[in-house]
């Protein structure tokens, strides 16, 4: 099954000057019982952080925070000493476990574009612990290309440790890629830019694409596109 979420119905929240964010999920202010997750996906925020200013220090725990820059760049600073920062096409990912806290600021004039997502960890009572890598995905043509996973047979990706993977596709107009999946698995599809044809659907910038019990997703761009593509557990044992 397909479940198409247009991009209207994402929750729009800007409570400083300096964001501007659409939340896929309950999230904050934004509650909403039919939609807290998908799976161990927990949180899927769309935000833009406006130059000079970002979030301050702030805590998280028994949490995997992924951070994908899709333009400009964030300075990451946490209480277990690690500082970095995550640059255009580079992914980072946060394991919060028992507990830590960090902020993110955009140091420069001009504004940042991420996605930031929360998965539910594999198991609780993690240490704190961080990484970061350029993927360089925003280059690749007409592929799936693994970001961040917690199969270990994957190479050259961030590990999360959730029973996941997050893909991106920069898929030119007419070209399709083919995603083999399993009925005890579940698929998330957002797109950023152009159009997409997924088994029969239409969908647009910003849509959403929720899918379950599904075998194959034939993905076909009508339209130049970029989208990312979770590859998630069904069931929570599988978390």
């Amino acid at each position: 099954m397909l479940k198409l979420i247009p991009a209207t119905d994402r929750h729009h929240a800007a409570p400083v000057q300096w964001l501007n964010s659409y939340f896929l999920f309950s999230f904050a202010d934004y509650y909403d019982p039919d939609n807290s997750e998908f799976g161990p996906l927990r949180v899927f925020n769309d935000d833009t952080i406006q130059g000079n200013s970002g979030f301050p220090q702030h805590p998280h725990s028994e949490m995997e925070i992924v951070t994908l820059v899709l333009d400009g760049e964030l300075v990451h600073t946490d209480t277990a000493g690690n500082k970095a920062t995550i640059k255009k096409g580079e992914v980072q990912r946060m394991t919060a476990g028992t507990g830590l806290a960090h902020s993110e600021t955009n140091g420069t004039d001009k504004a940042a574009h991420i996605y930031q997502l929360w998965f539910l960890p594999n198991q609780k009572g993690l240490s704190p612990s961080y990484e970061q890598k350029d993927v360089d995905f925003l280059d690749k043509k007409n592929e799936l290309v693994p970001l961040v996973s917690g199969q270990k047979v994957l190479e050259d990706v961030v590990y999360m440790n959730s029973n996941s993977t997050i893909y991106w596709c920069n898929l030119s107009a007419d070209k399709t890629v083919t995603f083999k999946t399993f009925p005890i698995r579940s698929t998330f599809i957002y797109v950023k830019e152009g159009t997409l044809y997924i088994n029969g659907v239409d969908i647009g910038p910003n849509d959403q694409v929720r899918s379950t019990d599904e075998n194959v997703l034939e993905i076909r761009a009508s339209k130049d596109a970029q989208f990312i593509l979770i590859d998630l557990p069904s069931s929570e044992a599988n978390f």
